[in-house]
């Protein structure tokens, strides 16, 4: 019931700001304003308490009052908002009229006092409410509740572990084998040719996905055409074989307007593409026989030996798609390895004796549902095993139809009721999004702080604490990362289908946020809308969003929806997140913003791939605007007044035709910025150095390093720059940074600017704290390797060099000691590992030139591979160029023998490329 708390928390403080004297509030309306904080302060005590029991164990009772403190929160926060925003002013416009700027000060005066006039009467009516509430609460006893409050819990050191490719797969080894099996083998040589399509069911946290994606992982190497693509209970048949298409041949679809084709023609042109050639795809999470009945005619049977992987929860989807496999649960000794692994990272149970009885009984309720088990070890790992008993004894059994369902998602439940309620909140906000969506880690960081999610702490900017919030939902597995690289930032997260089933209930219980266009909640709007998500739906005057009284509306968010309305914003005035992502407008139309300067409490302003041409001069007016995302937009300008706004923290304007303005260095508050093209604006360098609190950065320099001069300022407002983290610098020329100081803050750097050599301020003096490398040379030298292994906390490394430009690298030797904490490394060249060398290395992907490597008597040794001791992969592209089919599959088969003599017998991938491949005398294989 932690929603119940409502706007409690960012509200308390608001109210110790009024008191101040600047606001020069009247005496009477202080001491209103005292007895509210006070008052307000005792029901947010009450509210925790309540927060931590499940809200079908509270009496009804106490759930209207919950519910009347909730609503109330918000009023009074709006109204808080609502005089501070006003009472601070707007600047006045320096190119105005003495005059004119006279005239308009003593208005603003005037507006003032009426401000306070009315915030007066207001704040009566609030206290009202506020002592009807309180008798109320001590009617009903509130404050007598016995509940459990749930204990905060640090971040496990262990978090990193839990996403280790061999611990996803858990008690899959056997599955994936069989599947294997099936797809490769036949009863005849003629069947092995033919199509074969294989559908994996089962319900939700099974692992079908995970299983799935290893068998695809497995032999994607052995088809020519191949992609892994998701479908989701919402299904877009036009954008699932948009997505077939760009997995089969990205380079060609990423230049071409599939947009503009229909069903049919997508499906012709996924028939022309696979005509006569051997194809792999998976289709993930289908769930009716429509949808892949329309999908399924894309793929046609050339006997090439084609295969198909689908996954479903409905048996129907499954049987018509094709051979059905059944997902079993995982036995009980795989639960008990997956259960011990998780808890402390080794398999072993006799750290846990004391609790092996207990261990087993909560083993059976998860019923071998590799996510239950994963939730609840996730929440025994922070508790003293003398509180198990507890936690088994609160989860329970289900008497629903499917018993292991049930008391999964009664586990869920309890790990969800475990958290902290600030983590509660957070997690809850996520039911904004569709299923089997990848969700922005820095966008959805910035809307909790807009709604006020974030708590403020000493020393930390709120974007660390809603940082450190998403790692403990990650910690505790409600949400997984997504790395686009092994090991590499986390960019992207998702939840997980279960989770996202349970959030959206509750949500839907606490009516935290209303859903349009989706099956998760009702598709009508009833009573106080505070949030809410419209989801590939179409906004017209027909439509309940304009028919509907929203003018308490908090959070706005519109996705892939085709508008047809001009949006009321004017009647939004509590909007505090208003955010259009890939929407469209009928007949080609742009977006029009009219009003947009009304919406004062506006903090997060998202315009992501939306069709908007300008922005009105009146967002000077939104002086609380934290975040403005125009990526992907036609705007080419933005209004002078955007320079007004001094709390801008998040400023994004990539893959845009927007020219930088030379005022940037007026935002001084900008944590991150993502921009393109500055070449073009002459006095950006020097602005650039004026943003001093900048954590983020992901530029796009342009022609700036073809001139000296400004490459060289560029490089002097970089070293103004001590407090950034990430660091991201992009530019098809080549770019002389060699001056360069670095912030000792950096943890992840991007260089894809075709340097010469490795930048000397690339070292371990310099930057002790990176852990991310991804830099594009000329060619990798054997010191730049022996430079780059001192890194002390480097944990993933891409170098890349460009052979379309006359770029190469030949085999780097490693000496023992380097790379110490190195677990994922992609080099140009293989790099040969002393021993000692690398001994955290996980996955490696290197490039084997075979020709120029038989000229320098390389004779394809990779006995190195040996030494690296927890090697769990290794990709090799071979450069086929100029050689033999011969000395191609001599490189290719002294790479089988190094994994094979490898104690781990790591996964191998080979991958053929370059001009002139030559056909196997076998065909190529993965051990």
């Amino acid at each position: 019931m932690d929603l119940a708390t409502g706007a409690m928390g960012s509200l308390l403080p608001k109210l110790v700001q009024l008191l101040g004297e600047e606001y020069k509030l009247h005496k009477g309306i202080k001491g209103d304003i005292k007895f509210l904080e006070g008052e307000l302060r005792s029901m947010h005590a009450a509210l925790r308490k309540v927060g931590d029991v499940q809200r079908d164990q509270l009496d009804e009772l106490v759930k209207i009052w919950a519910d009347e403190v909730r609503d109330l929160s918000y009023d009074m926060e709006d109204v808080a908002d609502s005089f501070l925003v006003r009472v601070q002013g707007f600047e006045p416009d320096t190119n105005s009229h003495k005059l004119k700027r006279l005239v308009k000060q003593m208005g603003d005066l005037l507006s003032k006092g009426k401000t306070r006039h009315k915030i007066a009467g207001e704040i009566k009516d609030i206290k009202v409410r506020v002592k009807e509430v309180a008798d109320r609460r001590d009617r009903y006893r509130v404050d007598s509740i016995v509940a459990n409050p749930a204990a905060a819990t640090a971040i496990d050191p262990r978090l990193l572990m839990l996403y280790k490719q061999n611990q996803e797969i858990v008690g899959a080894e056997e599955a994936r084998d069989e599947l294997i099996k099936r797809l490769t083998d036949g009863e005849d040589g003629a069947s092995k040719l033919q199509l074969k399509i294989l559908s994996i069911f089962g319900f939700g946290g099974l692992g079908k996905t995970t299983l799935a994606k290893e068998v695809y992982d497995r032999l994607q190497a052995q088809y020519a055409c191949k992609a892994f693509v998701v479908v989701g209970r919402n299904p877009d048949v036009k954008k699932v074989l948009k997505d077939i298409l760009l997995g089969i041949d990205k380079q060609k679809y990423m230049d071409f307007n599939l947009a503009t084709l229909d069903e049919r023609q997508l499906i012709d042109e996924l028939r022309e593409q696979l005509v006569n050639k051997r194809y792999f795809i998976v289709i993930d999470d289908i769930w009716d026989t429509e949808t892949w009945g329309i999908i399924r005619c894309a793929f046609m049977d050339s006997d090439c030996g084609s295969r198909i992987i689908t996954t479903t929860r409905i048996f129907e989807v499954a049987k018509k798609a094709g051979d059905v496999y059944r997902i079993k649960p995982l036995s009980p000794e795989k639960s008990e390895e997956l259960f011990y692994t998780r808890l402390s990272g080794d398999k072993n149970k006799c750290n846990y004796d004391q609790q092996v009885e207990l261990s087993e009984k909560i083993l059976r309720k998860c019923g071998g549902v590799p996510l239950a088990i994963i939730a609840i070890a996730s929440l025994l790992a922070s508790k003293p095993m003398d509180d198990w008993s507890k936690v088994y004894n609160s989860i329970g059994f289900g008497s629903g139809h499917n018993e292991d369902v049930e008391n999964m998602r009664k586990i869920l439940l309890y790990s969800y009721y475990d958290m902290p309620s600030y983590l509660r909140t957070c997690l809850l906000h996520l039911s904004i999004h569709e299923e089997d969506v990848l969700i922005h880690k820095e966008k959805t960081i910035w809307k909790w702080v807009a709604e006020g999610f974030v708590c403020e702490e000493p020393d930390m900017g709120s974007f660390e604490v809603g940082e450190r919030y998403l790692d403990e939902l990650i910690n505790r597995s409600m949400v997984r990362p997504c790395q686009p690289r092994p090991h590499g930032p986390v960019t992207y997260y998702y939840v997980h289908d279960l989770v996202l089933d349970m959030i959206c209930s509750l949500s839907k219980e606490e009516k935290f946020v209303s859903i349009l266009g989706s099956d998760k909640q009702s598709t009508s709007l009833r009573g106080n809308v505070r949030r809410l998500a419209i989801q590939n739906g179409v906004i017209d005057k027909n439509g309940p969003l304009i028919n509907t009284h929203t003018q308490q509306l908090r959070s706005f968010n519109v996705t892939s929806c085709v508008i047809d309305v001009m949006l009321p914003l004017e009647k939004f005035q509590a909007l505090r997140v208003l955010d259009l992502y890939m929407c469209t407008y009928l007949d080609g139309r742009s977006c029009n913003l009219e009003h947009l300067g009304k919406l004062l409490q506006l903090r997060y302003l998202g315009l992501h791939d939306t069709p908007v041409t300008e922005l009105p001069e009146e967002i000077g007016n939104l002086k609380f605007l934290q975040t403005l995302d125009i990526t992907q937009t036609r705007i080419r300008e933005l209004p002078s007044r955007v320079s007004l706004l001094r709390q801008l923290k998040s400023l994004c304007m990539s893959s845009c035709s927007v020219r930088v303005p030379d005022w940037m260095g007026n935002l001084t508050s900008l944590e991150d910025l993502v921009v393109d093209n500055v070449s073009e604006s002459p006095n950006f360098v020097k602005e650039l150095g004026k943003l001093t609190e900048l954590r983020t950065l992901v530029i796009d320099i342009g022609d700036l390093g073809a001139e000296s001069s400004k490459c060289n300022a560029f490089v002097e407002s970089l070293e103004k720059l001590q407090k950034i983290k990430e660091l991201r610098i992009f530019s098809k020329r080549e770019a002389n940074l060699e001056t360069h100081v670095p912030s000792r803050q950096l943890h992840d750097l991007t260089l894809r600017t075709s340097s010469p050599r490795l930048p000397v301020w690339i070292n371990s003096l310099l930057l002790p704290n990176l852990t991310y490398l991804f830099v594009t040379l000329k060619a990798v030298k054997e010191h730049d390797v022996v430079t780059l292994g001192r890194l002390p906390e480097l944990l993933a490394m891409e170098l890349i060099v460009d052979i379309s430009d006359g770029g190469y690298s030949y085999p780097c030797e490693c000496s023992g000691g380097a790379f110490p904490k190195l677990k994922h490394s992609d080099t140009p060249a293989p790099l040969l590992a002393l021993k000692g060398a690398m001994p955290s290395i996980e996955i490696v992907s290197f490039t084997v030139y075979v020709r120029p490597l038989k000229d320098s008597n390389f004779d394809f040794d990779f006995s190195s591979l040996g030494n690296l001791p927890l090697l769990e992969k290794a990709t090799a592209h071979v450069i086929c160029t100029g050689a033999t089919a011969r000395e191609v599959e001599e490189a290719e088969a002294a790479l089988r023998r190094a994994v094979q003599v490898h104690p781990n017998r790591p996964f191998l991938l080979l991958e053929r490329m370059g001009k002139d491949i030559p056909a196997p005398s076998t065909v190529p294989r993965e051990t």
